[in-house]
């Protein structure tokens, strides 16, 4: 399969505008996302006290990206379904896929304690990731069939029928962030964090898990080939020096909006259970984010570009790459011999504006894109 392109976005606060003009301008660039030939727009779900995301009803904000866009397909990148309703989940589905002409994404995930907390739920992980598994089994059962019936620690469903139907059948395709495993086994897209260097390891374990689990060679629900890729925070300039330049405190911004307001707030409040290393917490038995990296396997790269960082502390484990279009087609070359066959691009970060943002897509769009498709 041919590479595809997809973007990654949170949304953050840009200092010095108003929030109804940050979502006008996101919406132009959907448009442009779109108009280039991006496949799907990932976005993510955080709640307060966290800052860096201003559509925390990714929903809403998604309607809005439909009637704006024909082709390029939408969805949360996640869903953090422990803190959604399962019923009414399923229903905005099946609006969300109507209104778009069956464009919908579904990525799931468990998301953080401490937003669970903040939103008067338990605080504990385990019982977090039950939540988690239970709605996602839910949604499941909801979405395949025309009425529900499930009985769970949490929710209970007696024959309640289903009024809504999605267009995609059985359901639109799920994705999973972070863990290529629970993806494969699953049977859903992947999208990873993290460097490039372990990269190839885990796009290898992700078809190896999806041959055993789901069959050689076969395809998901929804008739499509399994597809993997890394969330990739770019910047491009004329020069690896203008781009650095530009980048590096913007990311600094982006590492300082994605720690520091909860941790500010847990400390404000004295909830030492969420302080140091229990800041966000994994239940027990889950399978490893990173398959094991062999030396055979590692990417071996010049990193020419003006500025990479990669998992970076503080920085939710995302990384960097800023620089010329001759410098990200390097990366993009090196991407290229991991096996992977999506590319997610994340273009506006930080406190990067509009304007910024749309000089650098472009130089995507019209000098590295058109090299690898």
């Amino acid at each position: 399969m041919a590479l595809q392109f997809g973007v990654f976005d949170h949304i953050e606060p840009i200092p010095g505008v108003a929030l109804d003009q940050i979502y006008r301008e996101r919406l132009d660039q959907i448009e442009r996302l779109e108009s280039a030939g991006f496949y799907s727009y990932h976005l993510a779900e955080h709640h307060t006290p966290a800052v860096h995301s201003l559509a925390p009803s990714q929903n809403v904000f998604l309607a809005a990206a439909a009637e704006r866009t024909q082709t390029m397909r939408l969805g949360p990148c996640v869903y953090v379904l422990p803190l959604h309703h399962p019923v009414r989940l399923i229903e905005e589905i099946c609006m969300l896929d109507n209104l778009s002409g069956g464009r919908m994404d579904i990525g799931v995930g468990r998301g953080g304690v401490i937003e669970a907390y903040f939103w008067g739920q338990e605080g504990d992980v385990e019982t977090n990731y039950a939540r988690y598994l239970e709605t996602l089994a839910v949604v499941r059962e909801g979405l395949g069939n025309d009425s529900l019936t499930y009985q769970g620690e949490f929710y209970n469903f007696d024959d309640l029928p289903m009024r809504l139907r999605p267009v995609q059948d059985p359901h639109p395709p799920l994705w999973y962030m972070r863990n290529v495993e629970t993806s494969a086994v699953n049977g859903m897209h992947s999208i990873i964090v993290g460097n490039l260097d372990s990269f190839q390891a885990n796009v290898e374990r992700y078809f190896q898990l999806w041959d055993e689990y789901q069959g050689p060679g076969a395809l998901n629900a929804q008739g499509e080939e399994p597809k993997i890729g890394l969330v990739n925070h770019l910047y491009l300039a004329e020069t690896d020096d203008e781009a650095a330049t530009i980048a590096q405190p913007a990311w600094e911004q982006y590492k300082w909006n994605l720690a520091a307001p909860r941790r500010l707030e847990v400390e404000r409040r004295g909830l030492t259970q969420f302080s140091g290393g229990n800041t966000n917490p994994r239940p027990s038995n889950l399978p490893d984010r990173d398959a094991q990296t062999s030396r055979a396997a590692t990417v071996r790269r010049s990193g020419s570009a003006g500025l990479e960082e990669h998992a970076a502390p503080g920085g939710g484990g995302f990384n960097v790459v800023a620089g010329s279009p001759d410098s990200i087609r390097d990366y993009m070359d090196d991407y290229l011999e991991t096996g992977a066959n999506y590319f997610v691009a994340a273009f506006q970060w930080g406190h990067l504006s509009h304007e910024e943002t749309m000089r650098s897509l472009e130089l995507f769009v019209s000098e590295v894109m058109p090299h690898y498709t």
